[in-house]
């Protein structure tokens, strides 16, 4: 077997480990792996092949950081209300007016519900964007963003 075909299992196995596991390490490794096999592929011996699995993957690991540190930061923030706390700060479409002192409707992700303004004196008409602000029982107080 040539040793670029053994750095591309390599580079398969780790890839499915990055995947299974979501461990970056593992993704930078076979971002490693994968150049060592393009070394081969060009000729080069293995001290070579060695040292470019090593740089590659360090250059991978620094330039990868920034981006997996703000992808999962955005899913913490996503997934930390549960639950009507959820709706809190979302956009919303008013797809019934809502007038001073009443109900309307407004759709959210293709959910409609029960929406009222802050004030009874506010009318908001259909088509609106408006911002979810907070929730009392099943009922959503929306407010047009600012």
């Amino acid at each position: 077997m040539e040793i670029w075909v053994m750095w591309l299992v390599v580079a398969a196995i780790l890839i499915v480990l990055e995947v299974l596991t979501q461990m970056m390490w593992a993704l930078c490794v076979a971002i490693g792996a994968l150049g060592a096999m393009t070394c081969a592929l060009l000729g080069f011996d293995l001290p070579v092949q060695a040292v470019a699995t090593a740089l590659l993957s360090l250059i991978a690991y620094v330039g990868l950081l920034p981006l997996f540190k703000r992808w999962h930061a955005r899913i913490d923030a996503r997934h930390a209300r549960t639950g009507m706390d959820a709706l809190l700060g979302r956009r919303a479409t008013v797809t019934h007016a809502i007038h001073a002192g009443q109900l309307g409707r407004a759709r959210i992700d293709g959910d409609n519900w029960q929406v009222q303004a802050p004030s009874v004196s506010d009318t908001i008409p259909a088509g609106t964007e408006v911002v979810v602000t907070a929730y009392d029982s099943i009922i959503l107080t929306v407010a047009i963003p600012e």
